[in-house]
């Protein structure tokens, strides 16, 4: 599985591209739009959608916002279900790209 030395995460199967060590070439136009290329939005779930952007050091960080908010189990907070499901090579896989 190809690495996103963006993201640091792994391209998911079926995602297509390799990965530049150098990174990915966007171009910015007049009207201050960046097209993120498709393998780069896929690797790291972004989808058409809100967003938020700031500034991040000398780069931009882009995270998509959370839809809710911790919740409250007795005195424990709880991290609301997102309908991804989720399974222990996913898990395997996410932990052992970000020790490369």
């Amino acid at each position: 599985m190809p690495s996103c030395p963006a993201s640091g995460l792994s391209t998911p199967s079926g995602a297509g591209g390799e990965w530049y060590v150098s990174g990915i070439k966007a171009t910015i136009d007049k009207a201050g739009r960046l097209v993120i290329p498709k393998p780069l939005r896929d690797s790291v779930g972004l989808r058409p959608g809100v967003v938020e952007v700031r500034a991040e050091g000398t780069g931009i960080r882009i995270d998509v916002p959370g839809e809710e908010s911790l919740g409250a189990r007795g005195r424990r907070l709880v991290i609301p279900p997102s309908g991804t499901s989720i399974d222990d090579d996913t898990v395997r896989s996410l932990r052992d790209a970000g020790q490369k």
